[in-house]
């Protein structure tokens, strides 16, 4: 079973896509900060790790910088209300940053890019 890390400090969204997620299978953790998210990481591997952009201690971009550093085998997609211009998702892409999904999105949709990036 592929096990997530979402780190979302909004309760309703995270347990939202959790439970989306969990249904298709997926074994889904949820972290309410970046501080928490990075102590799961170091605990746990994951194979892919959904980070909001807008969090209270720091925020997505800065979670995937320090983690892009590290050795992890997890894949990386933010899942954020800011929208993301192509040449901007290109610059992601060449970081190493998966996908970027814009909310709002539909239950669908979510699984499907989730299923393209943990196979």
């Amino acid at each position: 079973m592929k096990k997530i890390l979402y780190i979302e400090d909004n309760k309703d969204t995270a347990e939202a896509v959790k439970i989306i997620l969990d249904n298709a299978g997926y074994e889904t953790k949820i972290a309410s900060c970046g501080k928490d998210g990075i102590k799961l990481i170091k605990k746990e591997e994951f194979d892919l790790i959904l980070l909001d952009i807008m969090l209270p201690d720091m925020s997505g971009r800065d979670i995937f910088a320090t983690l892009s550093k590290e050795k992890t085998e997890a894949k990386f997609a933010f899942l954020s209300a800011i929208p993301v211009s192509s040449e901007r998702m290109q610059e992601l892409k060449k970081a190493g940053v998966s996908d970027y999904i814009t909310k709002p999105f539909t239950k669908e949709d979510l699984i499907e890019r989730i299923k393209k990036m943990t196979e």
